[in-house]
């Protein structure tokens, strides 16, 4: 008999049979027992068998570990897939959302661009930061009022097509002269068109370039007239009229804004262009006052305005001859200089009041007045040493900004103002060349002095002007003050005998500096002397 431990439930019977076979066997291992009865019926021991069956392939441990390695391998795919499409999806919204913000940026663009062409710059700023425009006033602006001469009979007998498309023609010809000479449109009215110079930016020069806007407008009208006398076309005529004063400006209207000024200066304008002649340019007395220097203007008498009494009128005929490129009515060099001069005045109020707004307060020598005195120093040096109206105007503005690096730095504050001046200048107008001149000249500040042609002796003399003026121990006494908080000083007696040698060895470099000293050296060296006698 025998039994198969781990298969067989119970010992099987006795049989003659010696072989036993088992099938499907599961993997394991085996203990297979068998006992032999003997004829006397004794029974043997135990036969002991030991045996193990191996699992197949598919079930083994090295099986098990690959089945887990595809299951990680799966679900990695998986994620990879799931992560692809998700980030398909996403680009795919980003897309949508960078299209979406493309055409928000572009209508928004498109937006401020109508904005800023119906509102002045700043004033479109204004109303998108706050929301609301502030009203302002002008002391100085310059109002032009044109108006087509017998528009009213041309168009009782004009197609409206061409003759909207003649006036659109025409006024895109003003816009472009009014942007030249940084005028403001304010509106059209019909055919009649409203340009003010002077805003929103304030400047002195609008008088001038108002006018110089209507010559070209009228000029540009002449060449139509001309063209249509040949053609035998419809005729334009045009009245101008130019009166200068103060204006209220601002934004009105809630929905549809447009921006407009107001007051008697708009109202006599107004007259000007009413009371004018055809292919005539009519200004008021106080425009005469501004221009008279530039232009050349024929008094035509009174006009009679409500509350304002009588005021003169004059035609403005053109450019004065010694101002006009070869008598063509062109600005000539001297003309544009004349110009810049008082452009220049408007610069000085600026850098002027960013001295007053940023300047350190411990800039004791350095300051808003030496700033001026050096500035009122190169204009009385340079008309007695001759030099022409070009040069006094570079040299007038270097001076403004020969100590304008101080904003920026302490040291090397000479490049500091040369940038300043790169920065500022090309907004009042001044070119790349005579930008270039100006830093030069602010250079050749740079103590010691070593300048290199009478320009920039001038302003080395008017920069140490205070050598020869009887302040001078005050002046000496705030740039010690100054060098002494800004840690460039060691010793007060070093320092003062240091400056004893340089007024020594200092000459001032024009004949007319030399004249104008008060003090002479030696009594300076004497003062700087008491000073250090108690040292």
């Amino acid at each position: 008999k025998y039994l198969l431990e781990g298969f067989d439930k119970k010992w099987s019977e006795w049989s003659h049979y010696n072989i036993k076979e088992y099938t499907n066997l599961k993997d394991g291992k085996y203990l297979f027992r068998a006992r032999i009865r003997y004829p006397d019926d004794q029974v043997s021991t135990d036969f002991l068998f030991r045996f193990e069956i191996l699992p197949p392939i598919y079930k083994t441990v090295y099986a098990y570990v690959v089945y887990f390695i595809f299951v990680l391998l799966f679900l990695w795919a998986i994620l990879k897939y799931l992560t692809y499409q998700f980030a398909k999806e996403r680009f795919s919204l980003e897309k949508i959302i960078n299209e979406r913000t493309e055409e928000l940026i572009k209508e928004k663009d498109n937006l401020e661009n109508l904005l800023v062409n119906v509102l002045p710059k700043d004033t479109a700023e204004e109303l998108k930061t706050k929301g609301k425009a502030t009203k302002r006033k002008y002391n100085m602006v310059t109002v032009l009022f044109s108006d087509i001469q017998g528009f009213t009979k041309i168009a009782e007998h004009m197609n409206p097509e061409t003759l909207i498309d003649e006036l659109d023609s025409f006024f895109f010809r003003f816009d472009s002269v009014v942007e030249k000479y940084n005028i403001e449109k304010i509106k059209t009215i019909g055919d009649a068109y409203m340009c003010a110079g002077g805003i929103p930016d304030k400047n002195r020069t609008n008088p001038v370039e108002v006018v110089l806007a209507a010559l070209e407008m009228r000029q540009y009208m002449k060449d139509l007239r001309i063209k249509a006398n040949e053609t035998n076309k419809n005729i334009w005529d045009i009245r101008i009229g130019i009166h200068s004063g103060s204006v209220i400006a601002g934004v009105v209207g809630h929905k549809k804004l447009s921006y407009d000024i107001w007051g008697d200066t708009v109202n006599v304008a107004s007259r000007m262009e009413s009371s004018g002649e055809a292919a005539k340019i009519n200004i008021s007395g106080s425009t005469y006052e501004l221009v008279k220097d530039f232009f050349i203007c024929e008094y035509r008498g009174k006009m009679p305005v409500k509350y304002k009494g009588e005021i003169d009128m004059y035609f403005v005929t053109g450019i004065r001859p010694e101002l006009s490129v070869d008598l063509k009515g062109l600005p000539n060099k001297r003309f544009l200089t004349q110009i810049q001069l008082l452009r220049l005045d408007d610069f000085e109020e600026a850098i002027v009041a960013r001295f007053e707004e940023e300047l350190p307060a411990n800039l004791y020598y350095h300051d808003v007045k030496h700033t001026l005195n050096v500035s009122t120093q190169v204009e009385l040096l340079g008309r007695a040493e001759g030099i022409n109206e070009e040069d006094l105007l570079l040299v007038k503005t270097a001076a403004m900004l020969h100590d304008a690096g101080f904003l920026k730095v302490y040291d090397a504050h000479e490049e500091a103002g040369c940038e300043l001046a790169q920065d500022m200048l090309p907004k009042f107008k001044y070119d790349d060349q005579q930008i270039e001149k100006i830093c030069e000249l602010i250079r050749s500040t740079k103590l010691p002095p070593e300048p290199g042609n009478l320009l920039e002796e001038i302003i080395c003399d008017a920069n140490l002007d205070y050598f020869g003026r009887v302040d001078f121990i005050p002046m000496i006494q705030n740039l010690f003050k100054e060098l002494l908080e800004q840690n460039k000083i060691n010793s007060k007696e070093n320092w003062f005998n240091q400056k004893m040698e340089f007024v020594k060895a200092h000459d001032f470099f024009t004949k007319t500096g030399r004249l104008l000293r008060d003090v002479s050296k030696d009594e300076q060296i004497e003062k700087i002397k008491k000073l250090l006698e108690p040292l």
